[in-house]
């Protein structure tokens, strides 16, 4: 069965940046659109019900104990800047991180620096043990550590429950930015021991950009400070006359205003498909297409960036064709129609499920037909 419907003529390896919409979420943002332009809102309870299906599909998907526990935000971005100006921060508290970490999960904590916070960042490039270096950067001082489970560039595939049980034994909180995981791989929220998980839905999750799974823990969200108001994150939502109000209970505390019902719909709609695969077969054809992009590149004779062990990638594959100007190669690949991306100094392939190994030795053909 075809769960798209790309243009043939295209080779699509993208997932890691965004992906696009399997035929049902075309189809079900055509049906909204169409409902909404026909009877208004007239159905805004039917688009309650999907909003709270999403909330239970994005708690399953993490392993979350309650569908409460998630917030629909608009992005990544947004959930990480809600942690980092929601703490009592103190002159000489640090954060633990990575220095090839994308923009939103450095910049965010960079910002915190005038109020006396240190941001201690490990060169991913000259580490031989990522996670014990990591561990090594923090001290009596250290208040969190943020990591992407999965890092953008390279690919590198962090063992999160080794970082998860150190951060709780030592009173650190731990975050986790799980785009380039969620809807690729297997993520349990009981053994990597996150505080947070904050994640986009237009990557491996294959929905569009503006909604965002944000995950709290209970006993960690009513400590950070709101600093957005509105009448959708009281406890009385929907109780419009009533002048008293408190922050709701539930992680809904964090959506201030009207939610993205659009957007809902349409990841709503990508997450079935893959709640339906099921996330092992899903992994499983992930990690089946990025070991033929690594034998290609090997076959090929380029430099492999991104490391070979199965434990330590998922989807992401980068790779530098040797003594080429490498950027250059990338822009030929998309003229050419093998969408990719060009990051950290390669040529970046991310592969979902439904790619085949025969689409992957087509882009390789075509990129050594740039040589």
């Amino acid at each position: 069965m075809s769960y798209f419907s790309l243009d043939p003529s295209m080779i699509y390896l993208n997932h890691a940046a965004v992906a696009p919409w399997p035929q049902r979420t075309v189809a079900e943002v055509m049906r909204f659109a169409q409902e909404n332009g026909f009877s208004g809102s007239v159905s805004y309870p039917d688009w309650m019900r999907v909003e709270s299906e999403l909330r239970t599909l994005m708690a399953q998907l993490i392993n979350a104990a309650a569908s409460d526990d998630i917030a629909l935000l608009k992005s990544t971005s947004e959930g990480l800047s809600l942690v980092a100006h929601g703490i009592d921060w103190r002159a000489g508290d640090n954060i633990v991180s990575i220095a090839q970490e994308f923009p939103s999960n450095r910049i965010v904590w960079e910002s915190l620096e005038g109020e006396g916070v240190e941001v201690r960042l490990l060169d991913l490039e000259r580490s031989a043990e990522p996670e014990q270096e990591l561990i090594a950067l923090c001290d009596q001082n250290t208040r969190l550590m943020s990591v992407s489970s999965v890092q953008y560039g390279a690919g590198y595939r962090l063992h999160l429950p080794l970082l998860g049980d150190y951060c709780r034994g030592h009173d650190t909180l731990f975050v986790i930015d799980a785009i380039q995981s969620l809807g690729a791989i297997p993520f349990d929220l009981a053994e990597c021991h996150a505080d947070v998980v904050v994640a986009d839905g237009h990557k491996w999750m294959l929905g569009p950009e503006g909604v965002a799974l944000f995950y709290c823990r209970p006993a960690l969200r009513e400590r950070l400070k709101l600093h957005q108001f509105g009448w959708h994150m009281v406890e009385h939502m929907g109780d419009f006359e009533r002048t008293a109000w408190e922050p709701a209970r539930s992680a809904r505390r964090f959506e201030c205003g009207s939610p993205n019902m659009l957007g809902i719909h349409a990841l709503h709609a990508s997450l079935t498909l893959i709640h339906e695969l099921g996330l092992e077969r899903i992994a499983a054809e992930v990690q089946t297409n990025a070991e033929i992009v690594i034998d290609g590149a090997d076959t090929a004779g380029f430099r492999l960036l991104t490391p070979r062990e199965a434990t330590k990638h998922a989807g992401i594959v980068t790779f530098q064709v040797p003594d080429r100007d490498n950027r250059a190669l990338y822009q030929g690949l998309m003229k050419n129609g093998v969408i990719c991306a060009y990051r950290a100094g390669g040529i970046r392939f991310s592969p979902h499920f439904y790619n085949t190994g025969e689409e992957i030795e087509r882009a390789f053909k075509r990129l050594t037909g740039l040589l």
